[in-house]
């Protein structure tokens, strides 16, 4: 006789590892959920793409859940409300040319919007390096987070992919791997990452969008870590940019995938 207990088992470990099979190898590989990742992960499913994004921490969504100093609204300019309207997240009007919007309902909004387009999402699992073959990334090594933070020795495994996308926030820890690791030059200057500015809202939030490119063959970055690789200015609490940075990574890269 099977128990509820086996059967639940059975279920959870067998779908999970269905749905990790599945994406071993993939379109385009997400490093970070938080808004830009989110925003080009939907985006990148919806015309088609097997996209897998990887998320360190437990709970999705980035640096979105606290708002600003723990009062949970942000804020967008307009021109990023439409981007919001695709996600079924509701703005509202501030002063001209902005809007507010409830963190809470815009983390768990872009979560589900994502996966609902068919980005698969793999959370408390880290990335501890890059695959680079011939001259180009082609995808990641990983492990569950917790065993990296405890410091244990377990080998990871492996995710290839056609793009990888490095989404993860103030550490552009993916660019920084393929600098140090593989000798990828993003500022010819220091030969690595140019850093983080200091906070300029009207500048970091237009370099968010601008920066957001190919770094080299098969590396792409958006959001904060375009910022970081590329020298912009830090931002605060308003992610219009953070959208707009996403949607157009997800333009970059189907369009290089689609060459």
């Amino acid at each position: 006789m099977t128990t509820m207990e086996e059967t639940i088992t059975r279920a959870i470990v067998g779908s999970y590892f269905d749905k990790l099979r599945a994406h071993l190898c993939v379109d385009v590989a997400i490093v970070g959920a938080g808004p830009s990742g989110l925003v080009a992960a939907r985006d990148l499913a919806k015309v088609g793409k097997r996209v897998a994004l990887f998320e360190r921490g437990l709970a999705p969504g980035g640096g979105v859940w606290g708002g600003a100093m723990l009062m949970n609204e942000v804020v967008v300019q307009s021109d990023a409300v439409a981007v919001l309207d695709d996600f079924h997240i509701r703005a509202r009007p501030f002063d001209d040319g902005y809007a507010t919007v409830d963190a809470v309902e815009l983390a768990s909004g872009l979560v589900f919007g994502a996966v609902r387009a068919g980005a698969a999402l793999f959370n408390a699992v880290c990335v501890e390096d890059i695959v680079f073959r011939d001259e180009r990334v082609g995808g990641l090594v990983i492990n569950w987070a917790p065993v990296n933070k405890s410091g244990m020795h377990v080998d990871p495994l492996v995710i290839t992919a056609r793009a990888v996308l490095d989404a993860t926030g103030h550490p552009a820890e993916v660019a920084g791997m393929a600098c140090r690791k593989a000798g990828v030059t993003i500022d010819t200057e220091t030969g690595g990452i140019v850093g983080e500015r200091p906070m300029w809202m009207e500048k970091g939030e237009a370099a968010t969008v601008a920066n957001t490119k190919r770094l080299c063959p098969g590396l792409y970055a958006s959001g904060m870590a375009a910022n970081n690789a590329s020298g912009g200015a830090r931002m605060g609490p308003i992610f219009g940019g953070m959208l707009l940075s996403g949607r157009k990574a997800a333009r970059l890269i189907a369009r290089d995938l689609d060459a």
